[in-house]
């Protein structure tokens, strides 16, 4: 660590131990601070601007959840995602991924999927790492070349998908140690999880879980297998005893979109101790995938006004992947924002889209954003005006069997290779429905409506 690196740490020290001291005085002064960080760097006006209005307002959900992440969360932990999350991959590693973007001319991704591993411990409904079993493995130095690499371009954050990434957890935990300066992120169906890991996983203090639920124990133990559900509980329980950072990862379907949007089910993982939640839509990817589980338009809409409602009165950081397109300028896949690379080390312009043109086992981080998959989405982002229709494969008919036939990606599902038209196919309906529910939101709304022009 160099001497700059050394004061930024003591300094957030500071400033998170006098928030937790009096938070009504000091947490808006940690706007300041941020800012100092950022050294006269441009483009973060409009998010100050929302953050300080957050921050000064003592009665909103936002303060309140920050109040709860403080109490709640190992004060090493928060300096150590203070660092790693909002200096290093936010403040330092978006603006030095701009430069690259401005020097190179293509998008360099802020943050990184990978799968460990394509081994699972349980079998899913619907799920296509299933379809892969456990031969695919990426291997510790394989990853760690990936995050050395990473990091020179500007990236900080990298989340770990499968399979079931804890079945490699040491592998984990190894690269957590190694690379300290990095937030790392694993989607996991948390049943691995015990004291001794957690043990481990608060001394690292770099790595959290977004924990795989479908709402009821009836739901998740019908898709995940019996037993799932009171697992994943107690799970929960060791990792909120550890005062460990975690949150709920969510796959909505048409059979539980109802429960998942529920109140009670928000209230049920703010009480188990999340702090934020991911839900994604569930996508017929894979030859054996059930289409019939895609949600209707009618129920995507629903989803739209409900986890809206819920950021103005709940204090949980709730993303929606898909209805989130107008704060993120549409799609983010395809090296724009982000990548995944699965555990072939096949480079993918997104964890759902299983076409690539290389591997990462034969060339560099660097050159595998070069790819022409990755080019033809850049060319293309965003797939519409309407930000509410982000991505190629569910939301713009057809968008994603024309990059991937005009630039020759291969199908990277080694079990049963898909077609990409057949792929699209499946989308067809859904996608055609959602339009005509999107124009009218889109049209319609007060939201923030990102120009494109302003998003680099």
């Amino acid at each position: 660590m160099n001497i700059k690196d050394k004061a930024t740490e003591i300094i957030i020290k500071q400033t998170i131990k006098s928030i937790k001291e009096n938070p009504e005085k000091n947490l808006p002064k940690a706007i300041g601070t941020v800012k100092g960080f950022l050294g006269g760097k441009k483009g973060y006006e409009q998010q100050f601007e929302v953050v300080e209005q957050v921050l000064t307002d003592t009665k909103s959900n936002w303060f309140q959840f920050i109040e709860n992440i403080l109490e709640d969360v190992d004060q090493s932990i928060v300096e150590k995602f203070v660092c790693n999350f909002v200096v290093n991959a936010l403040l330092k590693g978006i603006p030095k991924t701009y430069e690259l973007k401005e020097k190179e001319g293509h998008c360099f991704p802020w943050a990184i999927l990978m799968d460990p591993t394509s081994s699972c411990n349980l079998q899913c409904t619907g799920c296509w790492a299933a379809e892969y079993g456990n031969k695919l493995n990426l291997g510790y130095d394989l990853m760690n070349r990936i995050v050395t690499e990473g990091k020179d371009l500007g990236c900080y954050w990298y989340l770990f998908t499968g399979g079931e990434p804890l079945v490699k957890k040491d592998e984990i935990l190894r690269l957590c140690e190694e690379h300290n300066d990095c937030m790392f992120l694993a989607f996991t169906n948390a049943t691995l999880i015990d004291e001794e890991f957690a043990e481990k996983v608060a001394k690292v203090g770099n790595l959290t879980f977004a924990i795989s639920v479908e709402g009821t124990e009836e739901s998740t133990d019908s898709r995940r297998g019996k037993g799932t559900y009171q697992k994943i509980m107690k799970a929960m329980d060791i990792l909120k005893e550890h005062k460990i950072l975690f949150g709920f990862s969510t796959c909505s379907t048409s059979v539980n979109e109802e429960y998942v949007t529920s109140e009670e089910y928000i209230d049920k993982m703010e009480e188990k101790g999340c702090k934020y939640g991911w839900f994604f839509d569930y996508m017929p990817v894979g030859c054996d995938s059930v289409p019939d589980l895609m949600i209707s338009a009618e129920q995507r809409e629903h989803m739209y006004h409900t986890i809206r409602k819920y950021r103005e009165t709940k204090p949980l950081f709730l993303l929606d992947f898909w209805n989130d397109g107008e704060f993120s300028g549409g799609c983010v896949a395809g090296g724009r924002y982000y990548m995944h690379i699965n555990a072939n080390g096949d480079v993918e312009p997104c964890a759902f889209i299983h076409y690539s043109n290389v591997n990462i086992k034969d060339v560099s981080l660097k050159e595998a954003l070069k790819q022409p998959l990755f080019m033809e989405y850049q060319r293309n982002q965003p797939f519409s005006d309407n930000l509410l229709r982000p991505c190629p494969l569910l939301d713009n008919e057809g968008k994603l069997a024309e990059m991937v036939n005009r630039c020759g990606a291969y199908s990277t599902d080694l079990a049963n290779p898909e077609n990409v038209d057949s792929l699209c196919a499946k989308c067809s309906n859904c996608s055609k429905e959602w339009k005509e529910k999107a124009d009218k939101l889109w049209n319609d709304s007060e939201g923030i409506k990102v120009k494109q022009e302003e998003m680099v």
